[in-house]
């Protein structure tokens, strides 16, 4: 069991945890929630021994496997295969010891290293680490490549498969489906659920969070309060205390303002002064009922666009992907991901694109927003086609040298005055006041973009878009950076848009929230999915397991 009883936790001058308790037991999979800056990655530096109390106890016990993240960006040569089987702490040590006793000449020494190393899974290892790794969305083919050779975001899920393949009794997880999509979402779910050990896990994902945990455990206002169930269970029961709380809290008011009224009214009379004495003790031992304290909301909405042409654009025999390289030699042929697309975007529609991670999902969105330009074919517009764009990487279209009030001043120098909504005049008043829509206020509209947070830069690209009064949204993993409250904020702005909607996301509460069809990016190509996120969990499911045939089946071929 993990006991944390009245423990305080502070962060220079800051009381993060205030003679917090809880309890895990074993097995355990919990869900640790509460708005952003409250507390929640201190209270996994606690957990896994980085940060250390200031009063109260904190017990873990001693023999406690630990499982987690690690947060730096690995630099190494080892092929992937060989990065992720490192993770396996207890047969390194396996390893280690029958080096020792090779080198001691013990044979009894020898004969328990080698059967501790069987212990350990020395003989299925490589295929252990190579399930995890093709389950994180990984092809076969790059299971031999360097680790050197992906991007971070690819590097971040070796992290997390390294993670995975560490023998843990409890297993820390900060926001692990940040660079997963929806199909490596789904699986991660799966192995999450087979876990034994106990899983403290971090996540903006509703979704993830209903599927994976049975507790969640709210940070606030430097507390941690428990509740059996999962998140939308703790969604439910919050709303019924803050009701119960708000009822206790004015009945106390009264009673307070009784007590202080007979005090005031009989303090000075020495008939009295025994019973207001009493009065005053009572007040001073009435534990106060906080007030009710709701997160602050972040509420937004896109404005109506001025025109919304239809169709708003049309893809004919079009091929979508990558020129050749700058250098390269002459004749190299482009690198086409999707080709031979037909399809039409109308007025209104609220397209939820699918795919598996490298299929092109990416390469469509780029190639409409004209990042990309197309390989082959023809992309056609309808006239007054205006485009907001939510790239995955944020910093694709923002300046990390400027700040949100320059990125403001440029776009609205850029914007036609017919084209601004209204009230949007240019002036820098008015730009700082649009950018307090966004929780951009005081010093923070003169902060650099690269000194911010993911979140913040996600919501300034937000402004920026709603800025621009588009017809055609593009978003491309608009969620990976925002907390619980922006991403419901989020889905209501989409619902109540007016215009067309493409969206790229593995928040599936998002994608259900807003999406009435699916386009699926698959085998070179685009084409409709009959089918709702149901539907295509179990289409991911139909297909891993023909792949795993398929690939039992070569290796009797090879046998």
């Amino acid at each position: 069991m993990i006991s944390v009883r009245n423990v305080t936790l502070r962060r220079g001058v800051n009381v993060v945890l205030d003679r917090a308790s809880v309890t895990f037991t074993p097995g355990e999979k919990v869900g640790l929630v509460g708005r952003n800056g409250a507390g929640k990655s201190s209270f996994f530096g606690l957990l896994n021994g980085t940060l250390h109390e200031d009063g109260g106890e904190f017990s873990i016990p001693a023999a406690c496997k630990m499982g987690q993240v690690a947060q730096e960006m690995p630099e190494t040569e080892q092929s992937a295969t060989d990065f992720v089987i490192e993770g396996d702490t207890v047969l390194l040590a396996a390893q280690a010891e029958v080096a020792a006793a090779e080198a001691s000449d013990d044979g009894m020494r020898m004969a328990h290293a080698y059967m501790a190393l069987h212990d350990a899974g020395a003989h299925d290892a490589p295929a252990r680490a190579q399930a995890l790794i093709l389950g994180l969305g990984f092809s076969a083919a790059q299971l031999s490549q360097p680790v050197n050779s992906f991007s971070g975001g690819w590097r971040m899920r070796l992290q997390l498969a390294r993670a995975l393949m560490c023998p843990s009794d409890l297993l820390l997880l900060d926001e692990p489906t940040n660079h997963l999509d929806l199909d490596a979402l789904v699986w991660l779910e799966a192995w999450l659920k087979r876990y034994q050990g106990t899983l403290v896990v971090i996540s903006h994902d509703r979704e993830f969070l209903d599927a994976v945990t049975q507790v969640t455990v709210h940070v606030d206002n430097a507390k941690l309060v428990r509740y059996g169930g999962n998140y939308s269970k703790f969604e439910d029961m919050r709303a019924e205390q803050l009701v119960l709380q708000q009822a206790a809290m004015a009945k106390q008011v009264d009673k307070i303002a009784h007590l202080q009224k007979f005090i005031d009214r009989f303090k000075a009379k020495a008939s009295k002064a025994k019973q207001a004495q009493s009065r005053v003790k009572a007040l001073e031992r009435m534990e106060k009922i906080a007030p009710v304290l709701a997160d602050a909301e972040f509420n937004f909405e896109f404005k109506e666009p001025l025109n919304v042409p239809n169709p708003l654009l049309s893809m004919l025999d079009a091929s979508f992907g990558y020129a050749a390289p700058t250098g390269a030699p002459p004749g190299t042929p482009p690198t086409v991901i999707v080709r031979g697309i037909n399809r039409s975007v109308l007025a209104g529609q609220r397209i939820g694109i699918l795919g598996a991670n490298g299929q092109g999902k990416s390469t469509l969105v780029k190639t409409v927003a004209h990042e990309l330009a197309p390989i082959a074919g023809e992309i056609s517009e309808g006239k007054g086609l205006n485009i907001g764009y939510f790239a995955q990487q944020e910093l694709d279209v923002l300046r990390p040298l400027d700040t949100p009030m320059e990125h403001m001043i440029r776009l609205a120098k850029d914007t036609p005055a017919h084209m601004r909504a209204p009230g949007q005049s240019g002036t820098e008043q008015s730009l700082r006041t649009f950018l307090g829509t966004f929780n951009f206020s005081g010093d923070m509209v003169h902060q650099a973009v690269s000194t911010m947070s993911g979140g913040e830069k996600a919501r300034l690209v937000l402004c920026m878009i709603v800025w621009q009064r588009p017809n055609l949204l593009l978003l491309d993993e608009p969620t990976n950076h925002l907390d619980l409250a922006t991403r419901e904020a989020l889905g209501m702005a989409l619902n109540e848009f007016e215009g067309t909607v493409m969206l790229v996301s593995h928040d599936r509460s998002l994608l259900r929230a807003v999406c009435d069809e699916f386009w699926l990016v698959t085998k070179g190509g685009v084409e409709p999915f009959d089918g709702d996120l149901d539907d295509y969990q179990q289409f991911l499911r139909d297909e891993a397991r023909s792949m795993r045939e398929q690939a039992a089946g070569e290796q009797k071929v090879i046998a």
